[in-house]
């Protein structure tokens, strides 16, 4: 966030190389290694990065979506900031002109499932990503009794023999977060419900393509269970707005 930015050309950001969704997800793994091809866009449809798009619709990204990316993810992980505020800040940027930092590293190459082929990640990538009851504690800000309740109501569950995963992780990030605006444990066991149903629903489609051998169909099904699940964020996120129109008196 601190890095300053690059001066460019008047014209230059138009001669940038564009990137597909797999080339940025490369890039950002390397310092962001939770972060998935979901992840992006989500935070494309939260208005925080506007890619390019081509005629048959495929998102190319410039190094300045890289740099707001970066952004975005540092400050989520480092400053736990919501992105309410990350989007704020973004937009001071836009009205100055100025940019949160601009790198240039090589192109690498994404695997169907996100993987960097013949390249070692500097942690385990989101499926390996393995953390002892301490390090979740210390990585997320809860604290161990909120833990323990988490898992009594079954919206967190580890892995045997009692290790916990990125999506671990993540949602107990986001739990911490709710409770610094009063959310406790016992009003997120509907989230562990809802979840549960559209798990039912969305296993059935993918079931067909997992059932197949082919690998490329299998690598379909995981790209589809991916996008299932950031239209179910979208989803949830608009309606939850729209709810709450009343109640802010929009």
């Amino acid at each position: 966030m601190n890095e300053p930015a690059a001066s460019t050309p008047p014209g230059a950001a138009r001669s940038q190389p564009l990137m597909s969704i797999g080339e940025v997800l490369g890039q950002l793994r390397v310092d962001f290694p939770d972060t998935t091809i979901s992840k992006l866009r989500f935070l494309e449809a939260e208005g925080l990065v506007e890619p390019q798009r081509t005629a048959a619709g495929y998102r190319k990204y410039s190094w300045d979506d890289v740099a707001r990316l970066r952004f975005v993810l540092t400050a989520q992980r480092d400053r736990y900031l919501p992105l309410r505020v990350i989007r704020e800040q973004l937009a001071q940027w836009d009205s100055s002109g100025e940019q949160p930092g601009r790198a240039r590293p090589a192109l690498v190459a994404v695997g169907p499932d996100g993987e960097v082929p013949g390249r070692e990640s500097p942690e385990p990538a989101e499926s390996q990503v393995r953390l002892g009851r301490a390090d979740l504690v210390a990585r997320s800000g809860i604290d161990e009794s909120t833990l323990v309740e988490l898992e009594r109501l079954g919206v967190l569950v580890p892995d045997p023999p009692g290790w916990y995963d990125a999506d671990a992780l993540i949602i107990a990030s986001a739990v911490a977060g709710l409770a610094a605006y009063g959310l406790e444990p016992r009003h997120l066991r509907g989230y562990r419900t809802a979840a549960d149903r559209e798990v039912g629903l969305f296993a059935q489609l993918v079931a067909p393509l997992v059932r197949q051998s082919d690998p490329a169909a299998r690598a379909r099904a995981a790209e589809t269970a991916r996008e299932l699940a950031a239209l179910s964020e979208q989803l949830h996120a608009a309606l939850v707005r729209v709810g709450l129109r009343s109640t802010l008196g929009r």
